[in-house]
């Protein structure tokens, strides 16, 4: 065989010339070119300010105007795209230079994200019943409490609030599960530190909030998760150029109603009507509006929040400053308070090590209302004839009535202010390790400090020494002594410090199609709480002194007074010790299992009962997976669960209330008199008290049609509480004091929460999205009794109104719920005016009636529906937000509107507007009745938010700028003829409207949201 040369030279020349072309195509790959575009949005508007990053790399840009950008770059380099706000974009570098970047908001896996104890979960794979919130949703305003952004916006969520800017929301989750006051809050977990203070947390700061509803989702908290865990996520620093951002707000508020009371002249007309007449010490020649002088017409707040964040690939971080202030409606009553925080995250060895360290401290100076509730009283009752100040400028006072105080003297006579620092830092590692394992580690410190201090000068002690004090209920009244010269000064300084170590090993592992996700960890939390002292004095030399130089007095000269060393706060050192795990599983992603179970050990409980078990099971469906389901185009997800959980409540117990304890139990004679103390038994010992247990059972559907454009979900629970902790009488021959606290009874909520939410309209310019909740929940006490103990019921609140000693308003029995109103059952008035009422046996009568014999179950306090309904329009630059909200089929107890039924003695205090029609015979007016049990039902425009964001780009070094303003309680649509029908619904007294309504606020804001590159 012949080869040809010629063909051979020429092909080994070709060859060699594709083997150096190659050779030059990879070192042209190998050398970096500059690379640039556009970044842009869904909307083709132009991103300014991004980060732009070589992944890998230390290179790092930002884009500019016009969303344009250039970076050095290899062939087959990834660049990484990142925005506030934005799904991170990964670009992989091909042979063009020159690329338009598409980046799509974050909205949509922000919500597909969802954070549950220690760890995060994807809502398709979820189990349990958990809602969450996103910090763009969450409800805005002049709010000092991050409890009161959920208002209405989670199912199942009861949250009410009056209008004092220094009193938290009452948060009840899926109905009350404990009869203990204080006891019923849900556990807050703020980043993971478990039990941290909301109030920590500025608004502004709070990336996302999910509530954690059963107790398949809250078992692995064990035993502070029976009322629900709610999970704070803050904003975390994003990679890129830094950004700083500003938002902002100035807010006018004003009384959104008041109690229509009498003035001068009408007041006059009606006693001429009724033959009576004003005293010459009541009748002044005045017409006083007190609800004016207690009241600002104009009550200021304002809110600045600067936040800076940035960083590299391998180090971010965040830090805002917020700053506070809020004028309450009351006057001399406000909150002024600052935040801090700032986090940092480093990533380490090959980004197989991530550490994050948190630190938050707050400060706020609270002006409170010395004996509030006694102030609101006053301001509807004092007769508006009488003048605020007398001629020569002295505050007026009518000594002569008992329990009559000028509400003005009362508030500008005494001073309460609380100051509050409170920081939290928390550091956290997290460790990659082979086979799919990571280790975490958090180490969290807080530590709260109170500072109190009361004082009331001269004027109190000398006019209002026996002031009727009229605590919220289910406390009662009382009245308090303040005597001395120049004045009663209280100071008091508590603090409670938190140490909390957690570990745990996470184990992740997909085989084929099983994927398997794993967590064991363990658990130490010790707690130093109402470590500090109070002290009193009095006879100070001066009235100026207030409270901050108790030195400067001398106690002793008043006979019998004695130091008050706040004998009801005790100091307690609480440890907890807990070991738990969880098991994901999920096949194929259609058959979802978990299972988990938390061990608590701690010191709180009887030593017989020191441990708790925590176990909870889940199971789902995800049927859109099925094969099924894959030809059609309605359902684009639908899933099936189920779970069933236990978990614990030990709020509001300390070391010592399981102990046998000695104390004061009265005097005894010695010589002929009571000189000597007796000490005996005040408490008996309990070695076998535990936690209240909470199982919960819920079903539930997830669904998502026609393109998402269409979603929701449905559930209902069980939710049974059993060893509800009571208080019981015992026998003093079988124990050593008269009283036992035990493990006794059970409480029943069952519910169903539904969620709807659309996408009506979307397009380039317009859009339109709304969203609506609803849920029931039914209460119902079981039983109060064992075998061992027995309550048949226990009545509640008693607001011992002038002429109604003794009664009551509300019973705790079996069969009823939290909150059920009994008394007396109003039957109209005689041919005479009297007002009558029914008998237990039916029969009508005016006099003669016997508390608690002749009273009447009547309705309760619990609501039939919750319903909190928003809605949100975009068009072109403008954007539009409205939250209305709806509580119906509850009942209140108007209290104070019976108090000021009283036509027989408008001559001593004024009386309301509607009682000019009532007759003067009537001595049974004011009873506590059904008269006076009203419907507490009402539909609020909550919040309506407009805004206009500016187009990107316009000003130099802006990278976005918004202006917007926001009213918040437009309009309340309600029946109920007192103040407000938001009236508390936490605690074991819900309902009841006694003299201790806040009034609430219509709110005008106009703020600005502004960032820079």
């Amino acid at each position: 065989m012949r080869f040809n040369f010629t063909s051979i030279k020429y092909g080994g020349f070709l060859l060699l010339f594709l083997l150096i072309g190659q050779s030059f195509n990879m070192a042209f790959a190998q050398t970096e070119r500059k690379i640039s575009g556009n970044l842009i949005d869904n909307t083709k508007q132009p991103i300014i300010g991004a980060s732009v990053s070589v992944k890998g790399t230390s290179k790092v840009t930002s884009t500019g105007a016009e969303g344009s950008f250039t970076i050095s770059a290899k062939t087959g380099d990834k660049i990484l795209f990142s925005f506030l706000g934005y799904q991170t974009k990964e670009l992989t570098v091909e042979a063009a230079s020159t690329y338009q970047v598409t980046i799509s908001e974050a909205t949509a896996s922000l919500t597909d994200v969802v954070v549950v104890g220690y760890g995060k979960s994807t809502r398709k794979a979820l189990t349990s019943s958990i809602s969450t919130v996103k910090g763009e949703d969450l409800n805005k305003g002049a709010i000092s409490d991050v409890g009161q952004m959920l208002q209405g916006k989670v199912p199942g969520l009861n949250i009410s609030r009056s209008g004092d800017p220094n009193r938290n929301a009452a948060i009840i989750m899926r109905g009350a599960s404990t009869l203990r006051e204080g006891a019923q809050s849900p556990l807050f977990v703020i980043d993971g530190v478990v039990g941290a203070d909301i109030s920590i947390i500025a608004p502004d700061d709070v990336a996302s909030i999910d509530v954690l509803k059963d107790a398949a989702a809250a078992a692995i908290y064990g035993n502070r998760a029976a009322n629900g865990v709610i999970m704070v996520t803050t904003k975390k620093g994003v990679s890129g150029q830094t950004q700083i951002s500003y938002n902002g707000y100035f807010g006018i508020e004003n009384v959104s109603n008041r109690y229509d009371m009498m003035n001068a002249d009408q007041l006059r007309t009606f006693l001429a009507k009724t033959n009576s007449a004003l005293t010459p010490a009541n009748d002044k020649g005045a017409n006083t509006n007190w609800q004016d002088e207690v009241q600002r017409s104009d009550a200021m707040s304002q809110n600045h929040n600067v936040s800076l964040s940035g960083g590299t690939e391998k180090t971010t971080y965040n830090a805002s400053v917020n700053y506070f202030n809020q004028q309450g409606i009351i006057k001399t009553s406000g909150l002024d308070r600052f935040i801090g925080r700032i986090g940092v995250e480093q990533k380490a060895f090959n980004d197989k090590l991530k550490i994050s360290f948190n630190l938050s401290n707050s400060v706020s100076n609270a002006d409170l209302v010395p004996y509030r509730n006694t102030i609101l009283s006053q301001m509807l009752t004092y007769l508006p004839t009488a003048p605020v100040r007398n001629a020569d400028g002295s505050y007026f006072d009518n000594l002569v009535q008992t329990s009559y105080y000028n509400p003005v003297s009362m508030l500008e006579n005494a001073k309460e202010n609380l100051k509050t620092k409170n920081i939290l830092g928390n550091l956290s590692a997290n460790l990659k390790l082979p086979f799919g394992f990571t280790y975490d580690v958090n180490l969290s410190y807080q530590n709260t400090q109170n500072v109190y201090g009361a004082f009331y000068n001269s004027i109190y002690t000398s006019r209002y020494n026996n002031v009727r004090n009229t605590p919220d209920p289910p406390a009662n009244p009382t009245f308090v002594s303040l005597v001395g010269q120049n004045g009663v000064a209280v100071r008091n300084a508590y603090q409670n410090t938190n140490k909390i170590i957690e570990t745990y090993l996470t184990w992740n592992k997909k085989f084929g199609d099983h994927d398997i996700n794993a967590v064991v960890g363990y658990s130490y939390q010790q707690s130093l709480n109402n470590d500090g002292f109070q002290s009193t004095s009095t006879n100070f030399p001066v009235n100026e002194v207030g409270y901050n130089n108790l030195s400067l007095g001398n106690p002793y000269a008043v006979t019998d007074f004695r130091v008050d060393f706040n004998p009801g706060v005790t100091y307690q050192e609480i440890l907890l010790i807990s070991d738990f795990a969880r098991v994901n599983y999920n096949y194929k992603n259609k058959y979802l299992l978990q299972g988990s179970i938390r061990r608590d050990g701690s010191n709180v409980f009887g030593i017989n009962e020191t441990w708790g078990y925590y176990p909870s099971v889940g199971a789902a469906w995800n049927l859109d997976q099925e094969n099924f389901m894959k030809n059609q185009n309605v359902v684009r997800s639908l899933k099936l669960r189920g779970s069933y959980g236990i978990a614990g409540n030990s709020l509001g117990f300390a070391p010592l209330t399981t102990k046998l304890i000695y104390g004061q139990v009265g005097q005894f004679y010695y010589n002929g008199s009571p000189r000597e103390g007796a000490y005996g038994a005040i408490q008996n010992e309990n070695k076998d008290l535990r936690w209240e247990r909470t199982a919960t059972t819920n079903l539930g559907v997830d669904f998502g049609l026609f393109g998402g454009r269409v979603g929701g979900s449905v559930d209902w629970y069980n939710k049974k509480t059993t060893d509800l902790i009571l208080t019981f009488d015992v026998d003093q021959n079988l124990y050593p004091s008269g009283q036992l606290t035990a493990n006794v009874g059970k409480l029943s909520n069952k519910g169903i929460e539904v969620v709807l939410n659309g996408t009506p309209v979307i397009s380039d310019n317009f859009s339109w999205t709304t969203a609506i909740n609803l849920a029931r929940n039914v209460n119902k006490i079981i039983t109060l009794s064992d075998t061992r103990f027995n309550i048949d019921n226990r009545l509640t609140v008693t607001p011992d109104g002038a002429g109604q000693s003794g009664a009551s308003l509300q019973i705790l029995a079996p069969g009823q719920a939290i909150g059920t109103f009994y008394t007396f059952k109003y039957a109209g008035k005689d041919a005479n005016g009297v007002s009558q009422y029914y008998d237990a046996a039916g029969n009508i009568k005016t006099q003669g009636l016997l508390n608690r014999t002749d009273y009447y179950i009547l309705g309760n306090a619990q609501p039939k529906a919750l319903i909190g309904w928003s809605n949100n329009v975009r068009y072109k630059n403008f954007d539009l937000s409205i939250f209305m909200r709806a509580v119906l089929g509850n009942k209140i107890m108007n209290v104070t509107r019976a108090d000021l039924f009283r036509p027989s003695t408008a001559q001593f205090t004024n009386i309301p507007v509607e009682v000019e029609n009532e007759s003067a015979a009537d001595f049974n007016s004011y009873k506590y009745s059904s008269r006076f049990l009203e419907n507490g039902s009402y539909l609020r425009l909550d919040n309506a938010t407009l805004g206009y964001t500016f187009k990107k780009g316009l000003i130099p070094g802006v990278n976005s700028l918004r202006l917007y303003t926001t009213a918040n309680n437009l309009f309340v649509i309600t029946g109920y003829k007192g103040i407000d029908p938001e009236i508390n619904q936490g605690g074991i007294a819900p309902g009841v409207d006694t003299n201790n309504f806040y009034p609430k606020t219509r709110t005008f804001l106009f703020g600005l949201n502004v960032s820079f590159n």
